[in-house]
C-alpha cells in the first residue's frame, strides 16, 4: 500500500511513470544497487539511466524518513489522548515535511514558555474572551482573573497577550501566509562585527552585503555561512516585515474594539518573538540545504572527471615527489604497480647536485626499464620537470606531471601503512604519485573524496550527504569502468556493486591463498560471496586471461546462455562470434527475446561483443607548461599560457598555469556568449589556452579569461 503512495508520489516529482518507479523500488529493497539495475535490469525499469535511478533512490529514502516522522508524531499526540480521526487523516494524507512539522505544532511538547506560565496561572479562559473581541470592558473582564499569582490588571493582559501569540505563531495558516511572504520577498544579509574587520579580511565582500536570498548562488551562501561560524560576519534572513504583519492582522483582528488592540499587540508580538525566528530559521536551514545540494553536485561531478581521468595503463613507471632541500623522492614501479625500488636525489638547491641526480636517473631508467616518468605538481614541480626532460635517455621516455592533491592524505593514512609497512610517508607519497599515472581510478580510490582537491566549500556542506553521494559517484566510476579480479586491491574491490569491505578483503584472502581466479564463478567459493552479491558483482569484475573470454568483458554470466546459443545457430565458438564481426551481422536478435531478456539487454550484449572489456576511459596525452612562467612574477597581463583545469565551481572553473597559484576562470570569462553552468564548457583535467586578465599580487590571485 504505501509502496504505491511512494511510487505515486515520486512520479509526480520526476516526471517518470509509476510503473518504472515500483519496480525500482521493489529491486532496491531486494538490495540491488544502482549501477547493476541501470546496467543489467533495464527492461524491468524501462531503461532508466543511473541518475534517474539515483532521483528515485533519494526521493524513496526522504519518504521512508518522513514515514518514519509520522509515526513519531502520531505516537506522542496519542500519549497525550488528543487524537482524532480528522487529525489522523490530516497526518496520513501530508507528505510535506514543513506542512507535517506545521500540524504537529500545537502538539509538541513544550520547554516553560510564556504561553505555558501563563495557563498554569488560569490565563487561558481571558485569552479565549480576548480572541473573540467581543468583549468591549476588558479591564472589567480581566479584573476577575487578578489573584495571588496574578498580581494586577496589567498581569493578566500580558499572560493572556502571551499565550494568544502562541496561538498565531501555531495556526498553520497564518504560517503558511509568512512562509509565503518569505518566499517571494526573503532578503539575506551580513555584517561584519566590529572588531573583526582586519581577523576577516578575505570575507571584505560580504562586510556590508545584501541580496534577494532567491537569488544569491551557492558558493555566496556557502561563504557568508562560513564566516558566521568564524565569528567574522553576522547573517540574517528578513521578510518584507510590512507585508507579513498586514496578511496576520487581516486573519486574526476584527474591527477596532479594546480586545481587538489586545489580540494586535499579540500578533506582533507573536511575529517578532516567535513566528520570525522560526520561519528565518527554516528558511536558514532550507538555503542551506540548497546550497549544500548545489555544491556537492559540483563536487560530484569534478570527482568523476578526476577518477575517469586517462590511465596510462600498465607500464613501469617512476615516480617522483619533488623538492628542494628535502631532495626529490624517486621510486620504481613495475607495470603492476609493485614498488622495486626507492631513493632520494638531491638536483636542487641548497645541494645542487645535478651532475649526480641525472646520472642516477638515467642508471634507474635503465636497470628498472622504464617507459614513463611521474612528477608531482607541489613544490619544485616545475624545475623538476626541466631537470628531467633535460636528461637523453636511451628510449623514448614520456615525462607527466601529475596531481598531488591527496597523496600526503594517503601516505599518512592506514591504507597505505598497510601497504608499506616497513617505507615512510615520502616514499608511499611518491608510489601514489606513479600509481596515480597508470590508473588514476585505482589509486584515488584510497583517498578520502574531500581531499582530492575539488570541489568548493566541502567542509562547511552537511557532511553526511557529502559522503553518501561521493561514495555514489566512486561506486558509478569503478563500475562504469570495470574492475580486473585478479589485481585489484581490496580498496578498489570493495566499490564494485554487491561488495563492501568485507567481501573484498575476503576475495583478496581468497586470492592470496589459491592463486589468481580462472573463472567469474570460482567467485562463489569465497567466504560468505553468496548468490545475490554473485549476481550484483559479476558483471563488474573482469578476468582478461580467463577460459571463458566472456569473464573478460561486461556481459553478465546470467546471458552467458545466449551469447553461447548465438554462437551455437551460427556454428562457431564465442571466440570466433566476438572477433568475427560479419559473423555477428547475420544474428537476428529478435529470435533471442525471452521473458528475462528484452532487447535493451541483447543491443548491450551485441556492443560488448564488439570489444570486450574495453576501458571507457580516453587515452592519456602528454601536456606543456610555458617554459618561462615558473612563479606568479613571470605573468603579465595579456599573456597566453597553455593551462589544465583542475577544479570546476558554479562560478567559473581554476587553471593550474604551472605556478604555485591555480588562476580563476570567472563563469562570465569562459566564452563569448552566457554561460548558465561552467560543466558545459569545461571538464577536469582538460587542456586549455588561457590569456592573463590580472595579478593581484597582494592577494596572490590571478584572474584568466578563457576568450582568445
Amino acid at each position: 500500500m504505501l509502496q504505491a503512495v511512494y511510487a505515486h508520489l515520486i512520479a509526480g516529482s520526476l516526471s517518470i511513470a509509476e510503473k518504472q518507479i515500483s519496480r525500482t523500488i521493489e529491486m532496491l529493497d531486494e538490495g540491488a544497487t544502482i549501477p547493476f539495475i541501470s546496467r543489467y535490469r533495464k527492461e524491468t525499469t524501462g531503461g532508466l539511466d543511473e541518475v534517474a535511478i539515483g532521483d528515485i533512490k533519494q526521493q524513496y529514502d526522504k519518504l521512508c524518513e518522513l514515514t518514519k516522522r509520522k509515526e513519531t508524531i502520531i505516537h506522542s499526540i496519542e500519549e497525550q489522548e488528543k487524537m482524532t480521526p480528522e487529525l489522523l487523516k490530516k497526518i496520513d494524507d501530508c507528505w510535506n515535511s514543513i506542512e507535517l512539522e506545521d500540524i504537529y505544532l500545537p502538539f509538541k511538547p513544550k520547554k516553560q514558555t510564556r504561553a505555558e506560565i501563563a495557563r498554569k496561572k488560569g490565563l487561558e479562559p481571558l485569552a479565549k474572551i480576548l480572541m473573540s473581541q467581543s468583549d468591549q470592558d476588558i479591564n472589567k473582564t480581566a479584573q476577575r482573573f487578578v489573584n495571588e499569582e496574578v498580581t494586577n490588571l496589567d498581569d493578566a493582559l500580558q499572560g493572556a497577550r502571551d499565550i494568544m501569540a502562541e496561538w498565531v505563531n501555531e495556526n498553520e495558516a497564518a504560517r503558511h501566509s509568512v512562509r509565503n511572504i518569505f518566499q517571494r520577498s526573503a532578503v539575506i544579509a551580513s555584517k561584519v562585527i566590529k572588531g573583526k574587520e582586519e581577523e576577516g579580511v578575505k570575507y571584505r565582500d560580504y562586510f556590508e552585503f545584501e541580496e534577494p536570498l532567491a537569488r544569491c548562488t551557492s558558493h555566496r551562501l556557502l561563504a557568508m555561512r562560513r564566516g558566521e561560524s568564524e565569528g567574522i560576519l553576522r547573517v540574517s534572513i528578513s521578510p518584507d516585515t510590512e507585508q507579513c504583519m498586514e496578511a496576520l492582522q487581516r486573519r486574526f483582528i476584527k474591527g477596532r474594539s479594546p480586545s481587538s488592540e489586545q489580540v494586535d499587540m499579540a500578533v506582533k508580538d507573536s511575529f517578532k518573538r516567535l513566528l520570525k525566528p522560526s520561519i528565518e530559521t527554516e528558511f536558514a536551514a532550507l538555503s542551506k540545504e540548497k546550497a549544500d545540494s548545489q555544491a556537492i553536485k559540483v563536487f560530484a561531478e569534478n570527482l568523476k572527471q578526476l577518477l575517469l581521468a586517462p590511465p596510462l595503463g600498465q607500464k613501469r613507471v617512476m615516480g617522483i615527489d619533488p623538492g628542494y632541500r628535502t631532495g626529490c623522492k624517486i621510486v620504481c614501479l613495475d607495470a603492476q604497480g609493485v614498488l622495486l625500488h626507492n631513493e632520494t636525489i638531491y638536483p636542487h638547491a641548497p645541494q645542487n647536485e645535478r651532475g649526480k641526480a641525472s646520472g642516477k636517473i638515467v642508471s634507474l631508467v635503465n636497470a628498472y626499464d622504464i617507459d614513463a616518468i611521474a612528477i608531482g605538481n607541489g613544490t619544485a614541480s616545475r624545475d623538476t620537470e626541466q631537470f628531467i626532460t633535460s636528461l637523453r635517455f636511451d628510449r623514448n621516455i614520456r615525462v607527466y606531471v601529475v596531481s598531488e592533491d591527496g597523496a600526503s592524505v594517503y601516505s599518512a593514512s592506514k591504507i597505505a601503512r598497510d601497504e608499506f609497512p616497513d617505507y615512510d610517508v615520502t616514499v608511499r607519497g611518491a608510489v601514489s604519485i606513479g600509481r596515480r599515472l597508470m590508473d588514476p581510478l585505482a589509486e584515488l580510490v584510497k583517498i578520502d573524496p574531500k581531499s582530492i582537491g575539488v570541489g568548493q566549500y566541502q567542509h562547511d556542506v552537511n557532511q553526511t550527504e557529502l559522503k553518501k553521494t561521493l561514495d555514489i559517484t566512486v561506486e558509478s566510476c569503478v563500475n562504469q569502468v570495470g574492475v580486473n579480479l585478479n589485481t585489484a586491491g581490496k580498496y578498489l574491490l570493495m566499490y564494485v556493486s554487491g561488495l563492501g569491505s568485507a567481501l573484498a578483503q575476503n576475495i583478496v584472502d581468497y586470492r592470496t591463498k589459491n592463486g589468481p581466479f580462472k573463472s567469474r564463478k570460482e567467485l562463489l567459493k569465497v567466504t560468505r560471496l553468496g548468490e545475490k552479491a554473485f549476481e550484483q558483482a559479476a558483471g563488474f569484475l573482469r578476468i582478461p586471461d580467463a577460459e571463458n573470454p566472456l569473464d573478460n568483458s561486461a556481459v553478465h554470466p546470467e546471458s552467458y546462455v545466449v551469447v553461447e546459443k548465438m554462437a551455437g545457430d551460427l556454428g562457431c565458438n564465442i571466440v570466433e562470434l566476438i572477433q568475427n564481426k560479419d559473423l555477428k551481422k547475420k544474428l537476428n536478435l529478435e529470435d533471442y527475446i525471452s521473458d528475462t531478456i528484452g532487447m535493451p539487454t541483447l543491443l548491450d550484449i551485441m556492443e560488448e561483443l564488439d570489444k570486450p572489456g574495453r576501458d571507457p576511459r580516453q587515452g592519456i596525452k602528454i601536456f606543456e607548461f610555458d617554459p618561462n612562467v615558473y612563479t606568479i612574477h613571470d605573468l603579465k597581463e595579456g599573456q597566453i599560457l597553455p593551462g589544465i583545469v583542475n577544479n570546476i565551481t558554479n562560478f567559473g572553473c581554476f587553471v593550474d598555469i604551472g605556478i604555485k597559484e591555480k588562476g580563476l576562470v570567472h563563469i562570465s570569462e569562459m566564452a563569448n556568449r552566457y554561460v548558465k553552468d561552467p560543466t558545459t564548457i569545461v571538464t577536469v583535467h582538460q587542456h586549455v589556452q588561457v590569456k592573463v586578465l590580472k595579478v593581484d599580487m597582494e592577494r596572490k590571485r590571478i584572474q584568466l579569461s578563457m576568450k582568445l
